[in-house]
């Protein structure tokens, strides 16, 4: 039989680079050839055989590991799966014993033993020099690590130990931290005598550490809490503590000639990096009962004594731990805690975000977190399931029936296997990162170490259970409420009333009642539809809880799905769609005039999954349909009927696009004001009689296309014809007033700007009109005109009349005199229209450097300009104040400031309509009510404050700009 070369032998027992590692076994002494029998049993032949040849030159004996070959295969596993732990076998070649014969991970006291009898603590203190004692500490350590990866990478089945590994490390970690303290409480003694031992010091373990979820290599968080004798002065008790506590965590961390075993991190104290370092317990209990936040208690769920003074360390236990499952009572608890959340994904590098295994999307903290909000929010009436660690309190969360047993099982796998790999991908070089690797040797030996085959199992898992616990929040947190309510097939689901009332509570639910019984309605039954709702419930009630008000928005819900009945498109299309359902959440939770709507036209729920459907349609278009509608009708009923429909369905497409961002307020205005405009031509033209013209020219907002939800038509009107064409056309506008109106949405044509205002004629002939501006004008009318253009009815009759008005508007002089007169009237506007109990700062419209200073500046500009300036004849404020920016009337600063706060006012102003389907022109104070304006104007969550704050500002610099200019001569 042929004998394979020494490189192909090599390259059958796995080596990447049989040449190289044939290189190497030429320095590798003959004896110890036989370990490499045992290179298929590493995760990397090549590294093992590498570190093999290190461990030779540095003088290390291995013929022990040829000798046993359970050893020699310890040895290799190690070697080749951990660089680290070879490192440190190179210059501890003492600890080469426990690296080949591993045992099963210590008890917590047996490790605590060991390391106090490394620095030969007696009495609480080190009896060696204390650099001695650092470097003995950090040995003992590390040999008990170098034991534990052995171990580790000895199992067959990795994931199913994880636990024991992270309780053995957290162990150790507090075994540390014992002994630190014996070297710190020597140092204390040798600076301040007998008063050294007369401050107590616990040491409490947070995060990991404290729920025995350690990783091989990671900060290890901690709150310092002191005691001491009454007759000790506190100022040299807190020094001393203080002493105790830096020193301790200097022995594990200090920079000295042996490594340092990891960062002691006490940023979780009271205070973070700006409080003291360690506090008295009642200093301590003090801060929790008035200054401490929600997350604070959050991170509190893990803590526990894990070194110095017992009785102190659960004295604090005990003071602290209640305090944590009252916090989720606490106003806005579940908002503050997923804020806390997304600004930890905010902070991950872009490039790194993919990679992460702890902090990104589907990775261990979705799953912790979610099992943390599950225990504070349930764990207030249930002690079972105050649990530290994340799998003790899936189990107990699955007893109790608040998750089910298939979810527990999956999702405890998935936490296994993530921590599986966050283990293997720390000790290879024992170095702090949570970073999947991305080059492929890498990936090939982190998949052999942890029992997964190869590269490519290892990613199609990984990317398996990034996308299950992405859904984890819905699915553990939501979905059992469908079972307080409705038969499910998770029969283990036990979730009572009372524990569903307290989760949708502590999610934002203000009528957590009402909430279950919509969740009963949709979900009740064994309709196919009933099927869906069940699907999709546990994810649609967590978008809604991010909305500004989850009850508006479940309530509107269930309005919209009754209306759309047996409909089967819709939930389907909430299922498939990738944005359907995420936006109609939006919708609905912050909008109560979108909701209003969709419920009368409930098959606009369809535009949701198609952009197209969404953009406001043309003046053209709508005028062509409502043509249709005449020509399709004969009765006047009828005619009214269709034409309200044909609003309100237009009215609700503009306010979709508007909430979803698909149209910005330009383009609102000129869609609302397209709508009113095709509205009024089609109902003019079902009552205008034969031989009677009439047209209606639009005045103020409208005119400038710039009218918002809720606003009224400003007009006047003009007739002609035989006989009595004003008393005909005057009974004309009448019965189109009846026709167009809508106690849903109401529709009103404000004739308030015509001449002689309420006390002239509602209609006039052009004669009258010319009549009336040639001898009684005021400045005002001539301000008003300014945004008069033809709006429905005969254009020939409106053009006639836009002559006449031109001749008013645009003057080619305006003296001095009329100016006076525009600024008399401004300032009795804002001393009399505007409210008595308003905020001048906070007022839409009529409020400092709101909607009334720019467009009175722009109108004054155009008043005093537009006859010798043809591009300010518009009847637009905003392409007036880019006309007198680039004719040098505005500064093009002072121009952005007014533009930005006029923008501003009317983005808000629509905002609020839509909330709350009514028009408003005041500013909230209310939290709630600015925070569904800033979601509905494209704000991100949590920015009530920042758009507070922006419109107060931006409305200051406008009226200084006002002040100025208006005033200027």
């Amino acid at each position: 039989m042929r004998v394979p070369s020494p490189r192909a032998r090599l390259a059958q027992l796995g080596f990447r680079e049989p040449s190289r590692a044939e290189a190497l076994l030429a320095e590798l002494p003959e004896p110890l050839h036989p370990l490499l029998d045992r290179a298929p049993e590493s995760a990397d032949p090549d590294t093992a055989l590498q570190m093999l040849v290190r461990l030779v030159r540095a003088g290390v004996d291995l013929s022990d590991a040829v000798a046993d070959e359970a050893a020699g295969a310890s040895l290799l596993r190690v070697v080749g799966g951990s660089i680290g732990i070879a490192e440190h076998l190179e210059r501890h070649a003492e600890d080469l014993e426990v690296a080949m014969r591993p045992g099963e991970p210590a008890a917590a006291d047996a490790y605590r033993a060991s390391l106090l009898e490394a620095v030969a603590a007696e009495h609480g203190a080190s009896l060696l020099p204390r650099e001695q004692a650092i470097a003995a500490l950090r040995g003992r350590y590390r040999r008990h690590v170098t034991e534990l990866v052995a171990w580790d990478l000895a199992l067959d089945d990795p994931e199913a130990h994880v636990d024991r590994a992270a309780d053995a490390l957290a162990a150790l970690a507090a075994a540390a931290l014992e002994a630190g303290l014996a070297i710190a409480r020597a140092t204390a003694r040798s600076r301040f005598g007998d008063d050294a031992d007369r401050v107590r010091l616990a040491v409490i373990g947070m995060g990991k550490t404290g729920a025995r979820e350690l990783n091989y290599v990671s900060d290890v968080d901690v709150i310092w809490v002191h005691e001491t004798d009454e007759d000790l002065d506190d100022s040299r008790a807190t020094t001393i503590a203080t002493l105790l506590a830096r020193e301790t965590a200097a022995a594990c961390a200090e920079f000295q000639k042996a490594p340092p075993l990891w960062e002691v991190d006490a940023n979780l104290r009271p205070e973070g990096k700006d409080g003291a370092l360690t506090r008295t317990l009642a200093s301590h209990i003090a801060y929790y009962d008035r200054w401490a936040k929600s997350w604070e208690f959050q991170a509190l769920l893990k803590a526990r004594p894990l070194a110095g003074d017992a009785a102190l360390g659960a004295a604090y236990d005990d003071a602290v731990r209640a305090k944590v499952w009252e916090s989720s009572s606490r106003e806005g608890f579940v908002e503050s805690v997923q804020r806390m959340r997304e600004r930890v994904t905010e902070h991950i590098p872009a490039d790194e975000v993919d990679r992460q295994l702890k902090l990104g999307p589907g990775g261990l903290r979705d799953i912790e977190f979610t099992v943390q909000l599950l225990q504070l929010v349930h764990g207030a009436d249930d002690e079972s399931l105050r649990q530290r660690g994340t799998l003790e309190a899936l189990d107990a969360l699955a007893a109790r029936g608040i998750v089910g047993r298939a979810e527990r099982d999956e999702f405890s796998a998935h936490y296994r296997f993530l921590r599986t790999l966050e283990h293997r991908i720390q000790f290879w070089r024992m170095r702090r990162t949570h970073l999947m690797p991305v080059d492929d040797d890498d990936l090939r030996r982190l998949a052999r170490t942890a029992r997964l085959g190869d590269a490519a199992a290892l990613a199609q898992r990984w990317q398996a259970v990034r996308r299950a616990v992405r859904s984890l929040h819905e699915r553990l947190f939501y979905r059992p409420l469908l079972g307080a309510v409705a038969s499910l097939d998770h029969e283990d689901v036990r979730l009572s009333p009372e524990h569903a009332r307290r989760r949708l509570e502590a999610s934002g639910y203000v009528d957590a009642k009402g909430a279950l019984a919509h969740i009963g309605e949709l979900t009740g039954g064994v309709t196919r539809r009933a099927q869906i709702q069940r699907l999709l419930l546990p994810v649609l009630l967590g978008w809604f809880a991010e909305g500004a008000d989850p009850d508006m928005g479940l309530l509107a819900f269930r309005r919209l799905s009754e209306a759309l009945g047996d409909s089967p498109w819709f939930l389907r299309m909430l299922r498939d769609s990738p944005v359907a359902a995420r936006r109609l959440t939006r919708l609905l939770s912050s909008s109560r005039l979108i909701g209003s709507l969709m419920e009368k036209v409930a098959e606009s729920a369809s535009w949701l999954d198609d952009d197209d459907q969404l953009r406001p349609r043309t003046e053209a278009a709508l005028r062509d349909e409502a043509a249709a509608v005449l020509a399709r009708h004969d009765e006047s009923d009828a005619v009214r009927h269709a034409l309200r429909t044909l609003r309100r369905r237009e009215h609700l497409r503009v306010a979709m696009a508007s909430a979803l961002q698909r149209a910005d307020e330009v383009q609102v205005g000129s869609a609302l004001t397209a709508i009113a405009a095709a509205m009024v031509d089609a109902a003019l033209e079902l009552h205008r009689q034969d031989g009677l013209a009439i047209a209606t020219i639009t005045m103020g907002r409208t005119g400038g296309r710039e009218i918002g939800f809720g606003s009224d038509v400003d007009v006047m009107h003009v007739a002609r014809g035989e006989g009595d064409p004003v008393a005909a056309a005057t009974a004309v506008i009448r019965r189109v007033s009846e026709t167009l109106s809508d106690p849903f949405l109401p529709f009103e044509m404000d004739a308030g700007l015509r001449p002689e205002g309420r006390q002239g004629p509602l209609v006039r002939t052009l004669e009258s009109y010319r009549s009336y501006y040639e001898r009684w004008s005021e400045p005002w009318e001539a301000q008003a005109l300014l945004r008069a253009r033809s709006f429905a009815g005969d254009p020939d009759l409106a053009a006639e009349l836009l002559a006449v008005i031109d001749e008013r508007r645009y003057p080619e002089a305006f003296p001095a005199s009329s100016v006076r007169e525009v600024r008399r009237i401004k300032a009795r506007v804002e001393a009399e229209r505007l409210p008595r109990s308003a905020d001048r700062r906070r007022h839409l419209k009529l409020g400092d450097g709101s909607l009334s200073d720019v467009e009175w500046l722009v109108q004054l500009l155009q008043l005093r300009h537009a006859g010798r300036e043809p591009s300010l004849r518009t009847t637009s404020t905003l392409e007036a104040l880019a006309a007198a920016a680039r004719a040098d009337l505005v500064g093009d600063r002072d121009a952005e400031v007014l533009r930005e706060a006029w923008t501003l006012a009317t983005r808000i102003r629509n905002g609020l309509a839509l909330a709350r389907a009514r028009s408003i022109d005041l500013l909230p104070v209310d939290r709630q009510e600015l925070e569904a304006v800033a979601r509905l104007i494209g704000m991100p969550a949590g920015s009530a404050h920042a758009l507070e704050e922006h419109y107060l500002a931006a409305t200051r610099r406008a009226r200084r700009v006002f002040d100025r200019l208006f005033y200027e001569e």
